[in-house]
C-alpha cells in the first residue's frame, strides 16, 4: 500500500472542499429553479459530487487527516446571490467556464481515475455548455423557441450572412486601395493593376484564413467524437445517466429521459452519434463542412466584392474612373445592405444606408490619405 504524503493530504483537502462547493452551488441552484426539470438536473449533479466529496473525505480518514467542516466558500455563497437575485442564468457563464477549467483536473490524480471522477467531470462540463447554449435565466427558452418555429430559418441565414459580408470585406477593403493609390495620382494601368492585386491577395488572405479555421474545427471536432467513443466504451452507465440529464434539461419527464437514453445507449453506433449532436452540438457526418468548399466559396465572395470598384479603370482613367469607381462601389453597398435586410430584418434605407456612408467615408479617407503622401513624395 503506498504511502500518504503530505503533497497527497494537501490535494485531498483542496478535491474536497471543490466537491464540497460544487455540491452545495448545484444543491442551492436547484432549489431556485422554476423549472422541475432542470432542478432535478441540477440535484443529481449535486448528488455526483456529494459522492466525490465523500471519497476524498474518506481518503483524508485513511491518512489520520479529519475532514474539516462542510462550510461553502465564499465564492459559492456569491454565485448564489446573484442566481437568486437575478435568475440562475446570471451565473451559468461563470459555472461552465469553472467546469471546463475542472474537467481535466483529476486526469492526472490515480485515486479520481479509479472512482470514475474524470468522466463525471467531463459529463457536467457538457451538460453546463448545454444549458449554457439553450437556457436563459434558468428558463429553457431557446429550445421552446425553436420548437414554436421561431428559429427555422437559422442555417440559411447563416449561409446569406457569410456571402454578404463575405462580400462586403472584398468592396470594401479594395475600394479604400483603389482609391488610396488613385489619390497618389499614379497612372491608370497602375491603379488598375494594385485594385487586382489587391483583389487576389485579400482573396487568397480569405481563403487560407477559412481553410485553416475549418480544418481545425474538423480536427477538433474529431478528436472530441474520439474522447466520446472511449467514454463510451469504458463508461456506458455514465453516458447513459448524461444523455438522461441532458433531455430532462429539454423537457422530458425524468422517467422518460432515463428510458431513453438506455435506449440509445444499448446500440453503441447510435448511441456515439446520439452523444455528439446532443452533447457536443457535432454532426458526424459532416464535421463542420468542407475546409475545401468554405475556402473556395470565401474566395469567390471575396473577389466578387473586390472586384466592383476595380472595373471603372478597365476603361477609364483620372477622376472619371474615381468617380464612376464610387458610384459603382455604392451601387455594390446598397446592395449589401439589402442583404443585410434580409438576415436582420434591418429596414432596407438603414442597413444600406450606414453600408454605404461607411464605405464611402473609408474611400474618401484613403483617397484625401493617398493625395498628402502622393503630394509629399512627388
Amino acid at each position: 500500500m503506498a504511502t500518504t504524503t503530505a503533497e497527497d493530504v494537501k490535494r485531498y483537502l483542496q478535491n474536497l472542499r471543490e466537491e464540497r462547493d460544487s455540491s452545495a452551488l448545484y444543491r442551492g441552484l436547484a432549489a431556485i429553479e422554476p423549472d422541475a426539470r432542470l432542478a432535478e438536473v441540477y440535484r443529481r449533479m449535486s448528488e455526483v459530487e456529494k459522492r466525490h466529496a465523500g471519497s476524498w473525505a474518506e481518503l483524508l480518514r485513511e491518512a489520520g487527516r479529519p475532514a474539516p467542516p462542510d462550510t461553502p466558500s465564499v465564492r459559492t455563497r456569491t454565485l448564489l446571490w446573484l442566481a437568486k437575485r437575478f435568475g440562475a442564468g446570471t451565473v451559468l457563464p461563470i459555472i461552465t467556464s469553472s467546469e471546463r477549467g475542472a474537467s481535466h483536473a483529476y486526469d492526472a490524480q490515480p485515486e479520481a481515475r479509479a472512482a470514475g471522477m474524470p468522466a463525471d467531470e467531463r459529463s457536467h462540463e457538457r451538460v453546463f455548455d448545454y444549458l449554457l447554449r439553450t437556457t436563459k435565466g434558468g428558463v429553457a427558452g431557446s429550445v421552446l423557441a425553436q420548437l414554436e418555429g421561431r428559429h427555422r430559418g437559422t442555417a440559411g441565414g447563416n449561409a446569406l450572412r457569410a456571402a454578404v459580408l463575405g462580400s462586403s470585406d472584398g468592396l470594401t477593403s479594395n475600394l479604400s486601395l483603389v482609391m488610396g493609390v488613385a489619390g497618389a495620382a499614379l497612372q491608370p494601368h497602375q491603379v488598375l493593376l494594385t485594385g487586382l492585386a489587391g483583389m487576389l491577395a485579400g482573396a487568397l488572405s480569405m481563403a487560407i484564413g477559412e481553410w485553416l479555421s475549418v480544418q481545425s474545427a474538423r480536427e477538433l471536432y474529431g478528436r472530441q467524437i474520439g474522447v466520446e467513443r472511449e467514454e463510451l466504451e469504458q463508461r456506458p452507465e455514465e453516458e447513459r445517466e448524461e444523455l438522461s440529464l441532458i433531455y430532462q434539461a429539454k423537457g422530458l419527464e425524468p422517467a422518460a429521459a432515463d428510458d431513453l437514453a438506455r435506449r440509445i445507449i444499448a446500440d453503441p453506433a447510435s448511441a456515439l452519434d446520439t452523444l455528439a449532436r446532443e452533447e457536443l452540438g457535432i454532426d458526424p457526418n459532416e464535421l463542420g463542412g468542407s475546409a475545401w468548399e468554405a475556402a473556395i466559396a470565401s474566395f469567390f465572395l471575396f473577389a466578387v466584392g473586390a472586384i466592383i470598384p476595380v472595373i471603372p479603370f478597365i476603361f477609364l482613367s483620372g477622376l472619371v474612373a474615381v468617380g464612376a469607381s464610387i458610384g459603382l462601389s455604392i451601387v455594390g453597398l446598397f446592395t449589401i445592405g439589402a442583404g443585410i435586410t434580409l438576415t436582420t430584418g434591418a429596414p432596407l434605407w438603414k442597413a444600406s444606408g450606414r453600408q454605404i456612408v461607411m464605405g464611402v467615408a473609408a474611400a474618401l479617407i484613403t483617397f484625401g490619405l493617398g493625395r498628402l503622401v502622393g503630394g509629399a513624395l512627388g
